[in-house]
């Protein structure tokens, strides 16, 4: 069968390029034509657009590219329709891919949508949309479930594909190895993840690095996102003693003592690999007053929302501040209490996040649904 795959970000190139294997595995005649990254075109996907032209971050940033995003709407929708697939699958990225959605629906084109958009958090008046346009939606957070229930929809829920994404990479590299490997010396690891973003990385980064002079008994390693070049980082660090590591986040992950979060699924690939960690999250100015308009969530983090509770703390807007994040990472690092607690909360997340294989299980029955019409 012929696949169609828009997935606009890093975090959905990782699940989608995870799906399009298991597509594969049950259907040896797929095909795939993609909007997506990297690991998505390894799988096999002919990509139209990387998704390093795709991340906007914010209203005012979306504001400032409408007319590179209208070029890529136009340039999509001539795509699907030459290409006419026997299913299009969304993966997030509500902007771009609900208005693909409705277009898709008119021209007869069956639709899937994995990864829901966060109608939970805002806009849930989108659900109408979704109703419309969507044959079939699929779900990775639990709670998700029950929303789309109360708005009779019914959607399936089969578990987060993290776990498998963190099962399959089998052993860590040991503490020694990554150290050796990586020219880092021997004091404890503090990773940093600022995003995958150049937006985001741009603001956060750089208040996460003045943390540094702190923490002198420890040292700062940054997980790299792989579409960001090394240079970039390289303006952002100056002079400070902070390596940046790419394509072995987990490594670095395991072999450290807590870590500083952007807000996303980072969190979650985090808390599973139970490192205690500080949420952060800035944006621009107008995007945070037309967030705290907009948005009714009690927490921004995965695991928080998850949880229905803090399990680890964020530092949100004017609240992520030098003094702010020293505080609360010297916690994290020193007192075993707080640790325990975390660790003890992410066995907890873990469960409720689902059982191993969801992956395969979303792509036989995304099959399955296919072949009933």
């Amino acid at each position: 069968m012929k696949y169609y795959i828009i997935a606009g970000e890093a975090s959905g190139d990782l699940h989608a390029s995870n799906l399009m294997r298991e597509l594969r595995n049950q259907d040896p005649q797929a095909t795939f034509r993609c909007w997506g990254g990297d690991l998505m075109q390894k799988q096999g996907g002919e990509l139209v657009k990387h998704n390093r032209d795709m991340s906007f971050m914010g209203f005012l940033e979306v504001i400032f590219h409408l007319q590179t995003i209208a070029k890529y709407l136009s340039l999509c929708k001539k795509d699907l329709l030459d290409y006419h697939p026997d299913v299009l699958i969304l993966v997030d990225y509500p902007g771009f891919n609900l208005r693909i959605a409705k277009f898709a629906h008119s021209n007869g084109i069956r639709t899937f949508y994995y990864i829901s958009p966060q109608l939970w958090a805002w806009r849930s008046s989108r659900v109408k949309i979704i109703k419309q346009s969507i044959e079939r939606m699929f779900v990775i957070l639990p709670f998700e479930k029950e929303f789309y229930l109360h708005h009779d929809y019914p959607v399936d829920f089969l578990g987060h594909p993290l776990l498998d994404e963190i099962n399959a990479t089998g052993k860590f590299q040991d503490k020694a190895s990554f150290l050796r490997e990586n020219g880092l010396n021997k004091q404890p690891l503090v990773a940093l993840l600022p995003g995958s973003r150049k937006q985001e990385i741009r603001k956060i980064l750089r208040i996460m690095l003045q943390v540094i002079p702190d923490f002198k008994e420890h040292q700062f390693v940054i997980a790299g996102a792989p579409s960001v070049p090394a240079a970039f980082y390289r303006n952002l660090i100056g002079d400070l003693p902070v390596k940046v590591i790419s394509g072995t986040t987990y490594d670095l992950l395991h072999n450290s003592e807590a870590a500083l979060v952007t807000s996303g699924t980072a969190t979650l690939e985090v808390a599973l690999l139970r490192i205690p960690q500080v949420v952060c999250y800035k944006g621009s100015y107008f995007s945070y007053i037309v967030a705290r308009l907009v948005v009714h969530v009690k927490f921004i983090s995965l695991v928080n929302l998850v949880m229905d509770k803090e399990i680890v703390k964020e530092l949100i807007q004017n609240d992520l501040t030098r003094e702010h994040l020293s505080l609360e990472l010297n916690r994290i690092l020193f007192n075993q209490e707080a640790r325990k607690k975390i660790t003890s909360a992410y066995a907890s997340l873990s469960e409720k996040l689902g059982g191993k294989g969801a992956s395969n299980k979303i792509a036989r029955l995304m099959i399955q649904y296919i072949k009933q019409k």
